[in-house]
């Protein structure tokens, strides 16, 4: 009964013409992505969504072509030896897409989503694409799986 009254209010609250308009919107993108909190399936198919998108986003833009080989150089000196490595810059895909959706991207582009959505790094090297792709994800995916746990804590919880 509490669940179908607080639905209710805040339904009030969102279409109420006397509130300031940021709030208004805030409270529809709440109700979009997970109904006020009460529907983890919203929440959850957000989540699928934002994640399957990031990982065709890593697979076409955000992983390099190759991995990038770091380099070492040394000098030996008596009996001190000192070495000094430079990793290469990560170089962006290219070629057709196809080629750019194989099944060893897709791996690596799903463990770099999956960490995202745990605020990890993936440690993996990324283009900028990739990076701020990573970023985005690393902000958007936790709250939406934030959403789904409220949702089923609050089902639970009853």
């Amino acid at each position: 009964m509490s669940e179908e009254l607080h639905y209710g209010e805040m339904e009030m609250r969102r279409h109420a013409h006397d509130i300031p308009r940021s709030e208004r919107a805030l409270l529809t993108t709440y109700w979009a992505l997970s109904g006020y909190g009460l529907r983890a399936s919203r929440a959850l198919g957000w989540l699928l969504g934002g994640m399957a998108t990031t990982v065709l986003l890593m697979m076409l833009w955000g992983l390099p072509k190759d991995d990038p080989k770091p380099q070492s150089t040394g000098t030996l000196t008596g009996r001190r030896l000192t070495l000094t490595t430079i990793g290469a810059e990560p170089v962006n895909p290219d070629g057709p897409y196809r080629e750019r959706l194989s099944a060893e991207r897709f791996e690596k582009s799903l463990r770099v989503v999956i960490n995202s959505v745990a605020f990890r790094s993936s440690g993996q090297n990324l283009t900028t694409a990739g990076n701020y792709t990573e970023m985005a994800s690393r902000l958007v995916e936790p709250a939406l799986l934030g959403l789904a746990v409220v949702a089923v804590r609050g089902r639970v919880k009853r």
